[in-house]
């Protein structure tokens, strides 16, 4: 309860506050944002900013956002115990270990299929890590392998263009650009190759991608 109450404070009061006043978002496809109270979701996005968590998340009302949870890896965002706390608690995040090959895939998603199953959401970066550039690196196939666990669960992929230059790699100052989110209809598992279907999502996000780069050249 605690925690709920302090990642709720800190994005209705700090967050969300900063992201629509001071930056500014627009969102196409807002029809296919998830119903986090529905029931649980897998939000796929590009990666270029530590923005781009608290930007996704701020698309979702205060309460809704209890339910969302950012997986990231451990190695970095817990490597200290101040970073885990700060992490788990403001944001609700989930840690990844990024041990790919010495466990089991059970062993390695317990923890986002326990809040998968528990109908909550989770955001994860297939890129596995962030670009520069506002470049679209190739997919990997883990969120394949978690949405095998749990085929029912949609999955939902997001582009996001801005907090690249919101706040770039490398960089901690926060220069206010107006962000764009892209949304598209929600995918679910079918039984075909992982690397099918990674190529599916990665090419749905890439659409987005196009989209935005037409909707700027008009």
């Amino acid at each position: 309860m605690f925690q709920h109450i302090i990642k709720y404070l800190f994005f209705s009061f700090i967050v969300k506050p900063y992201i629509y006043l001071v930056l500014g978002v627009n969102v196409s496809g807002a029809e296919n944002l998830p119903k986090v109270d529905e029931g649980p979701s897998i939000i796929v996005a590009n990666h270029n900013s530590h923005i781009d968590t608290l930007l996704l998340m701020s698309l979702f009302s205060g309460f809704q956002i209890l339910k969302i949870h950012p997986v990231a890896a451990a190695d970095y965002f817990c490597n200290t115990k101040w970073k885990s706390w700060f992490f788990k608690t403001f944001i609700g995040l989930i840690p990844l270990k990024r041990t790919f090959g010495k466990i089991t895939k059970e062993e390695l998603f317990s923890e986002i299929n326990e809040v998968l199953r528990a109908g909550e959401t989770v955001i994860i970066y297939p890129e596995g890590t962030r670009g520069t550039d506002n470049t679209l690196q190739h997919f990997k196939s883990g969120v394949v392998h978690l949405s095998s666990m749990n085929p029912t669960v949609p999955i939902v992929p997001f582009y996001i263009n801005g907090p690249d230059r919101i706040l770039p790699k490398g960089s901690w100052v926060w220069v206010p650009f107006i962000a764009d989110v892209y949304i598209a209809p929600a995918v679910y598992y079918k039984k075909v190759p992982a690397k099918v279907l990674t190529a599916e999502l990665e090419g749905i996000v890439q659409q987005l991608r196009e989209e935005h780069r037409r909707k700027e050249e008009l």
